[in-house]
């Protein structure tokens, strides 16, 4: 039954490049014949791997090579893989585009479709103003939660780009630093040696008082009611684009 429904989902992304929907807005930056599979603000796609398959840097065998797959986030989920575009080459095989959680920030690769589950769609959007101190959740475009945060210090800081959720748990100590829910993202503090490798979180706080402001070592601080709030909205794999 996984097989077929894998062969299913690979098959309806090779109608889909083969259509050529929906269109890129930057194309002319990537393989001619490659689709976009999210628009960056409605819908996004992700995947769970299958298998700990090469990530190259072109969708061909003979690229090199950037990364290889991980099952597993530093905190033992299942890992989780935002797709990003799709490309069928000359023998008709698919391959997709995912961003990569791994240093630097930000890197992307191309891996065979194969080694990924069935997609996931996703509608949610989570939008993190540095500047402001406020953090929005969107879902299909539309606020549907917004908070204010604590983000890293001047010499920690919670580094900007397009990042998603990797995981989302309950804490064990509600009463702790972390509060009662955290998110794990695929983005990384400066700090390389902190606990599971430097992963910025998203969490709850027993120091609400420091929220709005820079307190952290890079994660995203929310008080202990808004993340509650925000755990039963935010599923996992929900882009994440820190400004």
């Amino acid at each position: 039954m996984r097989a077929a429904r894998s062969r299913s989902w690979i098959g309806a992304l090779a109608l889909l490049v083969a259509l050529g929907l929906p269109a890129g807005a930057s194309a002319a930056s990537h393989p001619a014949g490659s689709v976009s599979l999210t628009d960056g603000r409605t819908f996004a796609y992700w995947a769970h791997p299958q298998q700990r398959a090469i990530v190259r840097r072109l969708p061909s065998r003979g690229s090199r090579r950037v990364a290889r797959l991980h099952l597993k986030t530093e905190d033992g989920f299942p890992e989780v893989y935002p797709v990003l575009r799709a490309f069928a080459d000359r023998r008709k095989r698919i391959w997709v585009r995912v961003r990569i959680p791994m240093r630097p920030n930000g890197r992307t690769g191309w891996v065979r479709a194969s080694a990924l589950s069935p997609l996931d769609r996703i509608r949610t959007r989570l939008l993190v103003d540095r500047r402001r101190l406020r953090a929005t959740l969107y879902r299909s475009g539309r606020r549907i939660w917004r908070s204010r945060i604590g983000v890293g210090t001047p010499s920690t800081p919670t580094p900007g780009g397009h990042f998603w959720i990797r995981e989302k748990f309950k804490v064990g100590n509600a009463g702790g630093s972390f509060g009662p829910r955290a998110f794990g993202t695929g983005a990384y503090s400066v700090l390389s040696e902190w606990p599971g490798g430097g992963v910025v979180g998203i969490h709850g706080t027993n120091q609400p008082w420091l929220i709005p402001g820079r307190p952290s070592h890079g994660c995203i601080r929310v008080p202990n009611r808004a993340i509650l709030r925000l755990a039963r909205l935010m599923p996992i794999g929900t882009p994440v684009h820190i400004r």
